[in-house]
């Protein structure tokens, strides 16, 4: 009888135990942690020439490749540089300026780079200038996490050609998780305008 009462004495006092135990070890400063990314491995920067009969030439990534679609067919001089580990591309759409006129062309650039401007936070514009090669132009970059574009640019040397580049991905904009990818294609455009030379 003394055996089965400290039985229970002994449960119920367990049972308290457990009750306080998990009672007391609620938190009530849990803070969600943030949305994490895949880890996205960056290759190694390396470039090789693009000099074919364009009139214009330029050194691209060697992770990348020359490619056409039913958008560049219709044109001579358009081109994608395709990025197809990041799903990403950079249409090159090129104009003869003796075709066609140069205030109408940079005008539509501008008008295409701010329709993003809705999902847009801001839009940084930096001017390109390249005397010594006549490369002169605008790089805008458009920031913002639904932005369908990250960036976009123009160049020109005032009096023959003109070129327009922008940078889209195959995916829904979330631009967080693609800035690592962003930031690094960015780097190769920049070293694109930095070997980009005319062919007269």
């Amino acid at each position: 009888m003394i055996y089965a009462r400290q039985s229970k004495i002994f449960s119920l006092f367990l049972f308290i135990s457990i009750i306080g135990l998990v009672v007391s070890c609620r938190n009530d400063d849990y803070v969600p942690k943030p949305r994490g990314y895949f880890r996205i491995d960056l290759p190694e920067k390396s470039y090789r020439a693009f000099d074919s009969t364009f009139p214009y030439r330029f050194e691209y990534p060697v992770y990348a490749k020359i490619a056409f679609d039913k958008y560049t067919i219709k044109e001579q001089y358009w081109m994608n540089v395709d990025f197809q580990r990041f799903k990403g591309k950079i249409h090159l759409s090129y104009k003869d300026l003796k075709k066609t006129d140069l205030a109408k062309l940079i005008e539509d650039s501008r008008t295409m780079v701010y329709k993003h401007a809705p999902k847009a936070t801001g839009i940084r514009e930096s001017v390109i200038d390249h005397n010594d090669r006549k490369i002169y132009g605008m790089a805008y970059s458009i920031e913002g996490n639904e932005a369908a574009s990250p960036f976009q640019f123009y160049v020109t040397d005032s009096t023959n050609h003109f070129l327009r580049g922008a940078l889209y991905f195959a995916a829904v904009p979330n631009n967080d998780s693609l800035q690592p990818v962003i930031d690094f294609i960015i780097n190769d455009i920049d070293h694109f305008i930095a070997t980009l030379n005319w062919k007269n």
